[in-house]
């Protein structure tokens, strides 16, 4: 079943880079954004992590936690976040557990050659575990302004 708007979020266990066992429901009592990325160390992947990153201290403002999801391992998760100084935990969704309960595994399709992924999407959850907010498809450039601006308005 894949999560809509006004629905809590899934109460899976869930694995992080520091290799912690979480369950977003953790992280009631503050705003989270749940960001779905491609790929570890990929340019535009890298991109939206280090806008996440610079506005970190922005985010914490607002009372929100930010939180990377891919199909990447924790080694790959460890490394992608100590090459580009992540202030925020990436979740581990090798089997796309996660991925799948959001909808966001996808098939797609380069160079003629199909294969399924993380589409890059960015979900708002509010302090009592309610999707508030998604953003689909997303583009990189500015993705990360938008959603402190979406976090100021609620």
């Amino acid at each position: 079943m894949t999560v809509t708007i006004g629905s809590e979020v899934p109460k899976l266990p869930i694995i992080t880079s520091e290799g912690d066992e979480i369950s977003l429901n953790d992280f009631k009592g503050k705003k989270l954004v749940l960001y779905f990325y491609p790929k570890d160390e990929t340019p535009g992947c890298t991109e939206e992590a280090c806008a996440f990153r610079d506005l970190h201290d922005e985010f914490e403002k607002v009372g929100a936690e930010v939180i990377g999801v891919s199909p990447d391992s924790k080694e790959s998760h460890e490394k992608f976040k100590k090459d580009h100084d992540l202030a925020f935990s990436l979740i581990v969704d090798e089997k796309h557990r996660l991925a799948d309960e959001f909808g966001v595994w996808i098939l797609k399709e380069k160079e003629d050659k199909a294969y399924h992924g993380n589409e890059r999407s960015t979900f708002i959850i509010d302090e009592k575990g309610i999707i508030r907010k998604e953003f689909r498809g997303v583009s990189v450039p500015g993705h990360a302004d938008e959603i402190l601006a979406e976090l100021k308005n609620m």
